[in-house]
């Protein structure tokens, strides 16, 4: 049987409350697609009778499963070249002078789904700034999706997904053929660490960062959620740093606790009233 229009009310607030995703009505029908996988694996005859055992037993986990299933994760390696341009010109080599004393950097790939941007963040590191070889760097990357940053782990990509982006010479530099897979060299996978987490929720155990990369993920969060998501970043970017979101995302329709800044035809982020760091001579 198919669902009825209160059935798909029920799973869109679902979804917001537990992931803060807002799901236009017009895009039902992709519940029926991601929904039916798990409907079968907790013994429901199809998306209705699904539904209802959503509403009755109110099972966390199969609450969750949803959220994450309806999570949108699509990406790519070196999604968007514009801000890997600016991150390559401008926003590293300010890091780099300003973090010299220190030589550690902390870069937070935010909703990093299967972990394309953070990889393609370490190899743009690793081929352009040969000399951060010697700093302490890491990039970490999460998102709400415990299926999706399992994956990311594992670092290993099919073929159409290398296609996506990644450059012939740097997917035959940083990565190895495995069968029908390309693996994330070792030296690129010690970059990168990923983790679980909620955006909309405090973010306990992640460090200071210097640079911040929440991209393509605020276009389908309500304003609410889009100014607890701001205030969370804002709490764990240090002095001097940097975000980036994506090409039709601003920060100023929700906070004003960042001021933007343009650079090589593109634009940035820096929290408000957390100047740059002193310079050493």
């Amino acid at each position: 049987m198919a669902c009825t229009e209160s059935d798909y009310t029920y799973l869109r607030e679902l979804v917001l409350a537990q992931s803060a995703n807002l799901i236009d009505p017009s895009r039902n029908a992709l519940f029926d697609t991601r929904l039916t996988p798990i409907a079968r694996m907790a013994g429901a005859a199809n998306l209705e009778d699904f539904v209802n055992i959503l509403k009755a037993e109110r099972p966390v986990h199969l609450h969750r499963a949803v959220a994450e299933a309806m999570t949108i994760n699509e990406t790519s390696f070196f999604r968007d070249l514009k801000p890997f341009e600016m991150l390559r010109e401008v926003i590293l080599p300010r890091l780099i002078e300003q973090r010299r004393s220190e030589r550690r950097l902390r870069l937070w790939s935010a909703a990093s789904s299967t972990g394309q941007e953070a990889y393609s963040l370490a190899m743009l590191i690793a081929e352009y700034f040969p000399s951060l070889a010697g700093w302490d760097v890491k990039i970490i990357g999460t998102d709400i999706s415990r299926q999706v940053v399992d994956y990311a782990r594992k670092g290993r990509y099919r073929r159409l997904e290398v296609n996506r982006g990644l450059p012939a010479r740097m997917l035959l530099k940083y990565m190895h053929r495995e069968g029908e897979e390309w693996e994330v060299s070792a030296a690129i996978r010690a970059m990168c660490e990923f983790h679980c987490a909620n955006l909309c929720a405090p973010l306990p155990g992640l460090p200071v960062f210097d640079l911040v990369l929440l991209r393509n993920v605020l276009l389908y969060f309500p304003q609410e959620d889009r100014r607890a998501v701001f205030q969370h970043v804002y709490r764990h970017m240090g002095r001097g740093g940097y975000l980036v979101l994506g090409n039709a995302e601003q920060a100023e329709d929700s906070t004003n606790l960042f001021d933007v800044e343009f650079a090589s035809q593109s634009y940035f982020y820096r929290p408000a009233g957390k100047g740059e760091v002193a310079k050493t001579v």
